[in-house]
């Protein structure tokens, strides 16, 4: 009778719950989930207006074949998208934790210094940040003009004359590093909110032990913290994507799109190619970042 019970009052929690979610859900479907079934279906069809609305028929691949092999902007602007997106969230990543780690640890002016880390965040909600990213990019690409002689980084000209394509992309993370500082204020915050929830006992135990700082933080922090980092990954992905100066994908696709003569079929496989390429990248980092679990449970 008491499980009944208990049962009974579980059901009326999960009630609760999910009317709660209610408006999120009804959203979700109609303003996500349905247009992105129908992002795929157009994928694969041919839109053009006329004077009664659209017209769409089915071609098959055609949209497919068209963008990887007939388009001779596509396929290199998936390229640049993989390597500027990366090394934009690795760097991001790294700073945020680190950045986090400091600010969990200081004790002097903590609060403004949170502050001061977080405000970027509220100034590049609008155009102001749009602004900074474009000057920067501008920057990054006239100074990028002769990587080799416009720098006096001994170790950049090191990795330049191993590998041209890596030292570019070192010398344009550099160059726009002011830009990417704006973007680590939620990270921080999330990293802080992990590091804040981490048993003070471990560490207590881990110093009783005779384990020191740099242990303590390889050994116990960072893998307690890994899926808040898979979780900045996400975000930062998704915040990144949302700039045209950070992701070429964003202005081919926005351009295809402003196509009215015929342009939704082929921004929809545009969309969707660059949805799976964003999902197999947050793939390989759910990969990284997932628990293993060493030997089995008997």
């Amino acid at each position: 009778m008491k499980t009944k019970k208990m049962m009974t009052f579980r059901q009326r929690q999960n009630r609760q719950g999910y009317k709660f979610m209610m408006p999120w859900i009804i959203g979700f479907l109609l303003f996500t989930a349905f247009p992105f079934l129908a992002t795929v279906y157009l994928s694969f069809t041919s839109v053009k207006q006329n004077v009664a609305g659209f017209n769409i028929k089915f071609i098959g691949l055609d949209n497919y074949i068209m963008a990887f092999f007939e388009n001779t902007e596509y396929v290199p602007a998936l390229i640049g998208f993989v390597t500027q997106i990366i090394p934009y969230a690795f760097v991001i990543v790294i700073i945020s934790f680190i950045l986090a780690y400091m600010l969990n640890h200081i004790k002097f002016m903590r609060g403004m210094l949170r502050t001061i880390y977080f405000l970027p965040v509220i100034i590049m909600s609008g155009p102001v940040m749009q602004q900074m990213i474009d000057a920067g990019v501008n920057q990054s690409r006239i100074e990028n003009v002769g990587i080799e002689g416009s720098t006096n980084l001994f170790i950049l000209q090191m990795v330049y004359n191993y590998s041209p394509d890596l030292a570019r992309i070192i010398f344009q993370v550099l160059t726009q590093l002011s830009t990417i500082l704006w973007f680590t204020g939620i990270p921080i915050i999330l990293f802080i909110n992990g590091l804040q929830k981490i048993n003070p006992s471990l560490l207590e135990a881990a110093k009783i032990d005779s384990a020191n700082s740099w242990q303590i933080l390889w050994k116990i922090i960072i893998p307690i913290i890994k899926p808040i980092a898979l979780v900045v990954v996400v975000f930062t992905l998704a915040q990144l994507g949302t700039y045209k100066s950070t992701n070429p994908m964003y202005e081919l696709i926005t351009g295809a799109i402003e196509n009215t003569a015929g342009g939704l079929g082929i921004a929809a496989t545009y969309a969707w190619v660059y949805t799976l390429l964003v999902l197999l990248i947050i793939g390989i980092a759910f990969l990284l970042f997932k628990d293993r679990v060493k030997g089995r449970r008997r």
